[in-house]
C-alpha cells in the first residue's frame, strides 16, 4: 500500500530528535509539508535541514499554551493549513516510586505530557480542524497499559493520554480523527539509559520479535493514522513493542 500524504500540513511537536524527527522526515517524504517544533532553535534548524522538502520549524516549550497557538497559526500562515496534529513531546524529570515525587515534577510531567496534548488539539481544532476536518496522533506509551517501579508517574500521564485519545476520539469525529500510538522501548536518546549497555541485549530478550523499536517502526505507523488509509479509526491506541506486553502478561498466566 502506497500512502501519501500530498498537500498536507502537519505540526509535530518534539520534532527535533528521535521519533519526532522520523515522523517529520517519513511525511516530508510522503508529500506533507511539515512544521516541526521544540525548544532548541539550534537543534530545529539542523532538524529541518535534515527532513529537507520545505521543513519550518519553531521554537517553542510544548507545555505553553502561546506556543500552541503560535504554531497553528504559523503553519496556516506558511501552508495554509494545520490538517495533522502529533503530539509527541513528552518529558521524565522523575525516576523513582510514584509516592516518593515531589510536586513540582510531578506537575511538569502532567503539564508536558498530559495537559499539553489537549491544549495542542484545542488550539488546532478552534483554528482550523473544526471547520476543516483533521486528523491527531498522540504518542502514548505502552507503559501507559502497565506499572513499573521508576517511572510510575510518566506512565500515569501516558496511560491518562489512552484516556484522552478515546475521549476526544468520540467528541471530535465524524471530520477529525483522534488515535494514538503506545511504542515499548525505542531507541532513542530520550530512552538511552533505558538500553545502552546490556540494556538492549536484556529488554529484546523479553521481547518475542527479539529487537528493541527503531524510529521507523512508529513513524510508519504514524503515517498510517495520519493518512485516509486509516479512515475509519479513531479514539484507538496501537501498541508498538515487539510483543513485549503480550509476554508480559503471559508471565502471569
Amino acid at each position: 500500500m502506497e500512502i501519501s500524504l500530498k498537500d498536507k500540513v502537519a505540526i509535530i511537536t518534539g520534532g527535533s530528535r528521535g521519533i519526532g524527527l522520523e515522523i517529520a522526515k517519513t511525511f516530508a517524504n510522503s508529500g506533507a509539508k511539515v512544521l516541526i517544533v521544540s525548544r532548541k532553535a539550534e537543534a530545529l534548524e539542523a532538524a529541518a535541514a535534515e527532513v529537507g522538502n520545505g521543513c519550518e520549524w519553531m521554537a517553542g516549550n510544548a507545555g505553553d499554551p502561546e506556543t500552541a497557538q503560535a504554531a497553528v497559526d504559523k503553519a496556516i500562515e506558511l501552508f495554509g493549513s494545520a490538517d495533522i496534529l502529533i503530539n509527541n513531546a513528552a518529558t521524565n524529570p522523575y525516576a523513582g516510586p510514584t509516592i516518593d515525587v515531589d510536586l513540582p515534577r510531578w506537575d511538569k510531567t502532567i503539564a508536558v505530557n498530559l495537559t499539553a496534548p489537549l491544549v495542542w488539539t484545542q488550539a488546532a481544532w478552534n483554528t482550523w480542524m473544526k471547520e476543516n476536518g483533521g486528523v491527531v496522533v498522540n504518542i502514548s506509551s505502552v507503559g501507559g497499559l502497565m506499572t513499573n517501579e521508576i517511572i510510575g508517574v510518566y506512565d500515569m500521564t501516558k496511560s491518562a493520554l489512552i484516556h484522552l485519545t478515546q475521549q476526544l476520539g468520540a467528541e471530535l469525529g465524524p471530520n477529525v480523527r483522534v488515535n494514538a500510538i503506545c511504542p515499548g522501548l525505542v531507541k532513542t536518546d530520550f530512552a538511552k539509559r533505558l538500553w545502552e549497555g546490556d540494556g538492549e541485549a536484556r529488554v529484546s530478550a523479553g521481547y518475542p520479535l527479539k529487537r528493541l523499536g527503531e524510529t521507523s517502526d512508529i513513524a510508519n505507523a504514524a503515517i498510517y493514522l495520519a493518512s485516509d488509509a486509516s479512515s475509519w479509526i479513531t479514539g484507538q491506541h496501537i501498541v508498538l513493542d515487539g510483543g513485549g506486553l503480550v509476554a508480559f502478561r503471559r508471565s502471569f498466566e
